[in-house]
């Protein structure tokens, strides 16, 4: 027990010690943080104010472009300068817009962002479709703010015709105001929306970055450790085991610690901001309640003793890290794969493909930390996650332990899969 706490203690002093590790535990969370919400911010904002040209050829919507220097897009403001061309009298719309069309590709002043083009029968024949122009063809945002603000007129026209106008008809074109709400199975309501959203990815990614960061971290070591011969050494007065023991419990203090500053970190912002965000009516503390950070423990560690042992059985059998991360670049993306679906898992936590993935192992943890964050799942979901990934864990490390008994002193070509398998039962 004493060699084994030995590594553990030379494993943590050394993770702590690091710069990346200051790094990491400091600028991670920021960097999360920015990874999604300057994209939002950007797509909100269309990276800054477009010149568009709306060429109405009906004549009658121009409400719906008045006042519209900034449209409401979410919870932000799209900044959007529209200059309304009255083209009634054009007898031919499309050679009227031609000069207009040219200057999307002009520099500067004279450049244009997009053009909208509305023709006149668009009032006797809805399905007359506008054409709006646009150099790119993922201007998803104008386009849609145009096509508001075309429909709006359209409205108004139609309105108007049926002699409905002023605070009537700004009463009958109001949007309606709704409000999300999620309620637990004890009946508690909570607020939900974008903001749990956002919240949920940026959480998960914080479990489940750390985890194959210190995996890695693990396979270098004792590829490090093999190619110096050190390992030679170390076994010689212990035992293989003690040395993974030791090894992947002192890399997951490191990675408790790093959780452990994320938390006061956590305490601290929230602090700072909940008076602020509370006179917005924004309630922040939904999203950092004690069973959140009680969660983020629980899963970090068994998502994390889950995906180390698969890394310190490809450092024990390679014998650099070219070979290694070959050897594991097919299994990460296997592991990863409730990251790719996490949209999806957000949206409906509750569906077959969720509830399938948190209960599954390997994929488990990640998976039920984010049901936990954005649905209430049923406590025995949990429970069975958390057996599921224990028993898992148990076999994995069984596993690691008895190829990194013999691979750990093998040098030389890769070993195959009949070999590995050969190792497990001389072991």
């Amino acid at each position: 027990m004493s060699k084994m706490l030995a590594v553990l203690k030379r494993e943590y002093l050394a993770g702590v010690r690091k710069k990346m590790f200051i790094i990491m535990t400091i600028g991670f969370p920021i960097f999360m943080g920015a990874v999604f919400y300057v994209p939002v911010m950007m797509m909100s904002r269309g990276l800054g104010e477009k010149h568009v040209v709306v060429i109405d050829g009906t004549g009658s919507l121009r409400s719906g472009f008045e006042k519209s220097e900034s449209s409401k897009i979410g919870d932000e403001r799209a900044p959007m300068q529209i200059e309304y061309i009255d083209a009634k009298a054009q007898l031919d719309i499309d050679t009227f817009a031609r000069p207009y069309l040219a200057r999307l590709n002009k520099e500067k002043k004279e450049k244009l962002d997009a053009v909208l083009i509305i023709p006149s029968k668009v009032l006797d024949l809805p399905d007359t479709p506008a054409r709006f122009y646009s150099t790119s063809a993922t201007d998803i945002i104008t386009e849609a703010t145009l096509r508001a603000m075309a429909t709006k007129g359209l409205h108004v026209y139609r309105l108007g015709l049926h002699g409905i106008e002023g605070a009537e008809m700004e009463k009958i074109l109001a949007p309606a105001n709704v409000k999300a709400v999620q309620l637990s199975r004890t009946g508690e309501e909570k607020q939900g929306g974008g903001s749990n959203f956002l919240v949920g990815i940026l959480l998960t990614g914080l479990l489940m970055v750390p985890s194959f960061v210190y995996g890695i971290e693990i396979m270098r070591g004792i590829i490090q450790e093999k190619n110096d011969r050190v390992v030679e050494v170390i076994v010689s007065s212990m035992t293989a085991r003690q040395f993974l023991t030791g090894k992947i419990l002192g890399n997951a203090l490191t990675g408790l610690t790093q959780v452990a500053v994320w938390v006061v970190m956590a305490s601290l912002a929230t602090g700072y901001f909940a008076a602020g965000a509370a006179l917005g009516g924004e309630n922040i503390l939904r999203f950092l309640r004690p069973s959140t950070f009680a969660y983020f423990i629980l899963f970090f560690l068994l998502a994390y003793f889950t995906y180390v042992c698969i890394y310190a059985i490809a450092g024990a059998v390679c014998n650099s890290e070219k070979e290694a991360q070959q050897m594991i670049a097919p299994i990460t993306m296997l592991m990863m794969s409730p990251w790719f679906f996490v949209a999806v898992l957000i949206t409906n936590p509750d569906s077959s493909l969720a509830v399938g993935f948190s209960l599954a192992p390997v994929f488990g943890p990640m998976t039920m930390f984010l049901r936990t964050l954005v649905a209430d799942p049923p406590l025995w979901h949990i429970v069975l996650t958390v057996l599921v990934s224990i028993a898992t864990i148990t076999l994995f490390f069984r596993v690691t332990a008895k190829i990194f008994r013999v691979g750990i002193l093998s040098y030389g070509k890769r070993p195959t899969i009949p070999e590995l398998v050969r190792w497990l039962k001389v072991a």
